[in-house]
């Protein structure tokens, strides 16, 4: 499951994010509401995790944006603000669920787990183009009906393709969705994940787009 976590605080966002990998869930992190609007916009997420002291936007601006927009998100507001009027006004903004901080990690984990249960059908249970299918909640694909061993990186890489199968996707918009707006990683970090995939996938997986990114390929992947 792919959480998207919207915090500025970057000693508490560390934290959060080790917690859930270590619970098995895959994070991306920001920290302001202009590169949460990013990463939706590029790639597909389970559920969201939302401080509403924000440097850009006021957090609870952001959640009435989303909603307004149609973005039905499971959102989770965590934040400092734990007086009774705060919590009604988030939840009337829209939030699904509303945990004050100082918080345990375990009940963090409880109320994810209760939101994607009242989700229900939403999360990405499986994905296919052409002869490729890939279960994002197992970590597992195949080409052709073979399974193919993909590391976490290829597979969310993967995953964002087929989510958008007849756009291109600049670097950017792919970076953002793969490691989020804030972490510093190697220039070349994209091209050597897509050189991967051409070479487990077949080289006409992923079609470069000269000078605007990257989309599926046209040709049957492996043949």
């Amino acid at each position: 499951m792919h959480v998207l976590l919207i915090e500025d605080n970057a000693l508490v966002a560390s934290g959060i994010c080790a917690g859930l990998q270590l619970h098995g869930y895959s994070v991306t992190r920001v920290h302001t509401a202009g590169s949460a609007d990013s990463v939706l916009r590029s790639t597909h997420v389970d559920l969201a995790i939302l401080d509403l002291g924000l440097p850009d936007e006021d957090g609870l601006s952001l959640l009435r944006r989303w909603r307004a927009s149609g973005q039905d998100l499971p959102i989770l507001v965590l934040t400092a603000r734990d007086a009774v009027a705060h919590r009604i006004q988030g939840l009337q903004d829209g939030a699904d669920d509303y945990l004050t901080k100082p918080f345990d990690l375990d009940e963090l984990c409880a109320r994810l787990q209760a939101l994607l249960r009242r989700a229900g059908g939403r999360a990405v249970r499986e994905l296919v183009w052409r002869n490729v299918r890939i279960l994002p909640d197992q970590g597992q694909a195949w080409c052709a009906g073979i399974p193919v061993s993909l590391s976490r990186r290829e597979l969310a890489l993967l995953q964002v393709f087929c989510q958008y199968p007849r756009q291109i996707l600049s670097n950017t918009q792919l970076e953002d969705s793969l490691y989020g707006l804030e972490m510093n990683i190697e220039s070349n970090a994209l091209s050597v994940h897509i050189h991967h995939l051409r070479r487990k996938l077949g080289q006409d997986i992923i079609e470069t787009v000269r000078g605007q990114g990257y989309r599926l390929g046209t040709a049957e992947p492996g043949g």
